[in-house]
């Protein structure tokens, strides 16, 4: 097979070299917490929105608060948020450096997270998903922010005898994408991802059905056109990513051909055709050389994954539409969800190729031309740039916040006093990439106009890799090789103001041996307008960030005990045991010298926390 030389100059150098990818990579992950569905985290930076959905499942007898409402509506869709995961995930997983490099790995981990916790409470069951809440039908009659809902909040399950393939197969992917995220900072919340992965690939392979014959009333807002067979594959190659059994090589190798792997030559990409990304992955397979005795059929995936290719650059035999800005165009609704997708996949398999000693350019400025660069001179980013969309499709940014003027607002009443008004949104959708230009580079800023102004999710999980990538370079490594994460920081982007000690208790009790030595507290914290506590210096301290062991080894349990006011601990080391907190079950000691280190979040004055027990070993 010939390989791909193309070209990729303006996507990963572009000539005009004026935007700040890196505040757009910002931007455009403050979108998710927008977006947030359920109990609002005291970290929330959104400050307009607050709690909603809280009921969501209880006439169904499950809790399935939280996740993320899809676009500029109120309902969460499962198959279109499950996408969004993935692709947050896959573009932390490629560009986690970069990410990181921004100060902004905290913040799109946190985004995953919102997701996937969410998915886990929506799959109660190895063969039970729900895959919606709320109807698009009723939403649409009502334009409400989040806050006042009155709509319908039904849950929608698929089971056995209401298959649903392509929703459990989206759903695995993204468990499995996710759980290579968690890898380093959360074990076992990885491998309780990676459990509900597996679980949900046998569900979608097992008892097969396509998304709106199962859930209909999706039908309207989120016909699944390509079927189930893409999930299947699409799912496969994650989890064979995550976890390296040739189960999962196999079954690619196996039903490449009657799946559609190796024969779909597709021009889109996105939360409903998942061809051209499963056949990117398989292409990385063969380029690491991985292929074995598939070799010639991960080969036919890769060309139709280079045909992908061609056509978003206009150089294959069948090309994607063009607008005479230079736009792909696919639809009139939401078009820019196909743009950030193509980019993103042009962008990674640019690193693959070039990791794999050949050269890949591709001359496309789509980033660039989401960011300002085309013949309106128009942002499509909200909040980017000087001129951007004022007036967005968006229930919850066009309406006053309700902690402004807490006044409900009815189903109706909105439409008369919100929707129709035409003076700017009271609350900026920041980082929002909304719909974009018509086929002629015409844009309409109209709130009536949701085939242009109104956002999505998916709009954006694509693009934060490739801000990332912009922003960040390439650093150098093998991207053929799996990506080791960097180091994650607790607090990202927070001003560090001048240290204020405070006053340490001594509730460590010396009952244990003579060899060791006087409990020494010694340490300051800082107090930030979050709320939260980072430590700049400790030994042995009971302050709630850290506990060091300067002497001997120390085995579980360590114990943390709260006294004042402790509303919430967040912590990917610590887990809750009653009204304590424990080390986790893969820290059984604490050797001489090391470190058990964690942050707090309450919105009280600092607490008491103490060592209540320990045990020498």
């Amino acid at each position: 097979m010939a390989p791909l030389f193309l070209v990729l100059w303006a996507l990963l150098h572009p000539v005009s070299a004026g935007h700040d990818y890196g505040q757009a990579l910002s931007k455009s992950i403050l979108f998710f917490e927008a977006q947030r569905s359920g109990y609002l985290p005291s970290n929330q930076r959104v400050k307009w929105r607050g709690h909603s959905g809280l009921n969501d499942g209880k006439i169904s007898g499950v809790d399935l608060v939280g996740g993320y409402y899809d676009a500029g509506d109120n309902v969460k869709f499962g198959l279109p948020m499950a996408f969004t995961v993935t692709m947050m995930s896959w573009s932390v997983i490629e560009y986690g450096r970069q990410v990181g490099g921004s100060g902004e790995l905290g913040h799109a981990i946190d985004a995953i997270k919102w997701g996937t916790d969410y998915f886990i409470k929506a799959h109660p069951q190895p063969y039970i998903l729900y895959g919606e809440v709320g109807d698009g039908n009723t939403d649409h009659n009502c334009w409400q922010r989040p806050e006042d809902m009155t709509t319908s909040r039904a849950a929608y399950k698929i089971d056995p005898s209401h298959p649903c393939s392509d929703l459990a197969g989206e759903t695995a992917a993204a468990m499995a994408a996710a759980s290579i995220v968690f890898r380093r900072y959360n074990p076992s919340y990885s491998a309780e991802l990676l459990k509900h992965g597996h679980q949900l690939f046998d569900f979608a392979d097992k008892y097969r059905g396509k998304y709106d014959s199962s859930i209909t009333i999706a039908q309207k807002c989120y016909r699944s056109i390509s079927g189930y067979d893409d999930e299947l594959l699409w799912a496969a190659a994650w989890l064979y990513k995550a976890t390296n059994n040739k189960y999962y090589l196999n079954y690619l190798g196996d039903n490449g051909d009657s799946l559609g792997g190796t024969y779909w030559a597709m021009t889109e990409f996105g939360w409903d055709v998942k061809y051209a990304g499963v056949q990117t992955l398989v292409a990385k397979l063969l380029m690491a050389g991985k292929g074995g005795r598939y070799t010639s059929v991960f080969e036919s995936y890769q060309e139709k994954a280079e045909f992908f290719m061609c056509s978003c650059l206009g150089k294959g035999t069948i090309n994607a539409q063009r607008t005479p800005g230079g736009l792909i165009f696919r639809q009139r609704w939401n078009n820019m969800q196909f743009v950030t997708t193509a980019t993103y996949l042009m962008t990674v398999y640019s690193d693959y190729l070039t990791s794999a000693g050949k050269s890949l350019k591709c001359a496309s400025g789509y980033v660039d031309y989401i960011l300002g660069d085309n013949p309106r001179a128009t942002s499509y980013m909200v909040g980017y740039g000087n001129n951007f969309p004022r007036q967005v499709h968006h229930r919850a940014s066009s309406i006053v916040s309700f902690k402004v003027d807490p006044s409900f607002v009815s189903c109706r009443g909105g439409y008369a006093t919100w929707y129709k008004r035409k003076g700017n949104d009271p609350n900026l959708l920041t980082g929002a990439v909304v719909g974009g230009p018509d086929a002629y580079d015409n844009f309409a800023d109209q709130r009536d106009d949701y085939e242009q102004t109104e956002p999505a999710t998916y709009n954006n999980a694509p693009l934060l890799g490739v801000l990332a990538r912009l922003h960040g370079g390439h650093s150098g490594y093998n991207q053929l090789l799996s990506v080791e994460l960097p180091a994650l920081k607790p607090i990202a982007n927070i001003p560090t103001p001048a240290a204020k000690p405070f006053a340490i208790k001594q509730p460590c009790s010396r009952r244990t041996t003579s060899s060791f030595s006087d409990c020494r507290f010694i340490g300051q914290a800082n107090w930030y307008n979050s709320k939260a506590y980072d430590i700049m210096d400790s030994q042995w301290s009971d302050l709630p960030q850290i506990f060091c062991n300067s002497h001997q080894q120390i085995s579980q349990k360590l114990e943390e005990s709260e006294t004042r006011y402790l509303q919430a601990l967040w912590s990917d080391m610590l887990a809750k045991s009653g009204s304590s907190y424990i080390s986790p079950e893969w820290i059984t000691s604490l050797a001489a010298g090391e470190s058990l280190e964690f942050v707090y979040i309450h919105s009280a004055s600092p607490a008491e926390v103490l060592v209540s027990s320990y045990t020498f070993v």
